[in-house]
């Protein structure tokens, strides 16, 4: 199983659902950096379950706690150690469904790849598992915010058929963000993205949705062609977590649909750079990025656990009726927007180091 992520900014995930606590070890992290948990909790309290009435009912304070690589608030260059402790678990709500794989979930998968899978909950293919990622990713953004100035936001673009109108990608916040509980800036939009998950909850039912997100101030040069291209790696990174189904960069698919005169981005003198007049590339060019801001979104579908009856067979084959148990979000983006975050930062400060080993560091 593939658990580790990163060439030089490397990080290992552990833990599943229900066992005892999951985390991550962060190897590669550059000596001297401050940290304490005060730096990693703010992403894992907004990940975290239970936080709203949109959200899955298990309750998990998911504090964080470093267990090395840091000695009198400073990151001494060795590995950092990262558990969060399972508090809320309830392994038995699952007992019913160990004969029976869930519809578009990893049970039957992991089964055949395996031969054995975690019968309490999802395991490794749980979202608890990007708790390691996210505590990671904290880590990665105070780095590249101290070292390049760099800033990560994320928002929710979408839920179901509901679209948020457009936003001001070069000035947006987390504050704004978080304005709303579901993660959407433009509040009309939130209060239907609102109603819709509270229905499809009722409903024994989910929904899916878009994420959005901006990296600003990421200084030209990062990314590694032909195969570790920047948007190959933020591919990469937004397609391993859970639920995930598509990624875009820039202009993305509609790009297609235009033409060369008007998708390419002319050149412009910003003063101490060159920079564009438009950013259809969304931040990247031959896989390297070029100094604007890089721009993307990520597609998650309808979580797959739901309560509503379904016609689906047993592991024997026999025709059953499934309504599952358990405790699951009815739509995960407004928790998955600081995974994206976290998980773009563990990208780009991967490549910020890799970059800096061959003696450039801006």
């Amino acid at each position: 199983m593939s658990s580790t992520f990163g060439t030089v900014f490397k990080v290992t995930t552990f833990g599943e659902s229900h066992g005892k606590g999951v985390g991550a070890v962060v190897d590669g992290c550059p000596p001297g950096l401050s940290l304490s948990e005060k730096d990693i909790q703010p992403q894992l309290d907004r990940r975290r379950p239970g936080q709203s009435r949109l959200a899955t009912d298990r309750n998990e304070a998911d504090r964080v706690m470093i267990l090395s690589g840091v000695d009198n608030g400073r990151v001494l260059g060795s590995p950092i150690g990262l558990c969060v402790a399972n508090k809320d678990q309830r392994p038995g709500d699952y007992a019913a469904m160990r004969s029976i794989p869930r519809p578009s979930h990893a049970d039957y998968t992991y089964q055949m790849k395996y031969g054995i899978r975690t019968l309490s909950g999802g395991g490794r293919s749980s979202a608890r598992e990007t708790i390691g990622r996210v505590a990671a990713g904290a880590i990665a953004e105070k780095f590249l915010f101290e070292k390049y100035g760099i800033e990560i936001v994320a928002w929710v673009t979408s839920v179901g058929t509901i679209a948020a109108a457009e936003v001001d990608e070069t000035g947006i916040s987390r504050k704004q963000v978080d304005g709303t509980l579901v993660r959407c800036p433009t509040r009309n939009e939130a209060e239907q993205m609102m109603r819709a998950i509270a229905d499809a909850k009722e409903a024994d039912d989910s929904l899916g949705g878009i994420i959005s997100c901006v990296c600003r101030h990421v200084p030209a040069g990062l990314g590694e062609p032909v195969f570790d291209k920047l948007e190959a790696r933020l591919a990469h990174a937004m397609l391993s977590i859970p639920a995930t189904k598509g990624f875009e960069i820039g202009s993305g698919f509609s790009g297609s649909r235009m033409t060369g005169s008007t998708h390419n981005d002319p050149f412009v003198n910003k003063g101490e750079r060159l920079g564009t007049a438009t950013n259809y590339s969304g931040g990247v060019q031959g896989g390297i990025s070029n100094g604007e801001p890089i721009l993307f979104r990520v597609a998650f579908k309808p979580p797959a656990t739901i309560g509503k009856a379904q016609t689906t067979v047993d592991f024997e084959g026999n025709q059953v009726t499934l309504e599952a148990k358990g405790r699951h979000d009815p739509c995960v983006v407004p928790r998955a927007v600081p995974i994206v975050e976290t998980m773009a930062a563990l990208v780009i400060a991967d490549l910020a180091l890799q970059q800096r080993s061959r003696g450039y560091t801006e």
